[in-house]
């Protein structure tokens, strides 16, 4: 948690790209992205803001109250009423109410493999079943950043193994301030609630 605090104070963080990530603009324009949507974990909320404009009810939590801050400014700037929420993604039953769609932009690779099961759990408490968890995660192919944060797609798998079906796993894109030219590599997932 320190060092998504120290991020936000020594701005810009890498993640924050000032714009929704591509895959996630690709998802709505090709129609995956439904009804109500979570942002878990949504930074200053670039991808909420933009399916917000795109007439979706989205909510964005994270647990940095600077990130949160400055989302709620974004939106306000924007004429949008997102709510930008500070709410831990390992507790998300604490929204007290459900989403047709949930989004991850970054969150699953920053978790650690004894968090991982409590955030699958955590993002079923809120999803309603049949609902679709996209996820985007740094991929173990990627040789740059740090081995810390890259997953494989038996992580993935095995993480949402119970009571979930993985749909697809493909490989995608994660820009970042870091190599603007030549983002991470990266998963995208698409994972049911059964």
């Amino acid at each position: 948690m320190e060092i998504f605090e120290q991020a936000y104070h020594d701005w810009p963080p890498p993640w924050e790209i000032g714009r929704a990530q591509h895959e996630f603009v690709a998802l709505e324009e090709a129609g995956e992205i439904a009804g109500d949507v979570l942002d878990v974990g949504c930074g200053t909320g670039e991808n909420a803001l933009y399916l917000s404009e795109r007439d979706h009810e989205v909510w964005g939590v994270d647990a940095v109250p600077a990130a949160i801050e400055r989302g709620r400014q974004k939106a306000e700037e924007r004429g949008l009423t997102t709510p930008f929420l500070v709410q831990d993604a390992l507790a998300l039953e604490g929204l007290g109410r459900t989403f047709d769609t949930i989004i991850d932009s970054g969150l699953f690779h920053a978790l650690s493999d004894a968090d991982r099961p409590r955030f699958v759990s955590s993002l079923g408490s809120v999803l309603l079943p049949g609902g679709n968890f996209f996820l985007l995660a740094i991929s173990d192919l990627d040789s740059e950043g740090p081995a810390v944060l890259r997953v494989t797609q038996q992580d993935i798998r095995t993480a949402f193994a119970d009571g979930w079906r993985v749909n697809w796993i493909r490989p995608a894109a994660f820009e970042n301030l870091v190599r603007p030219d030549a983002p991470s590599r990266a998963w995208l997932s698409s994972i049911t609630r059964m």
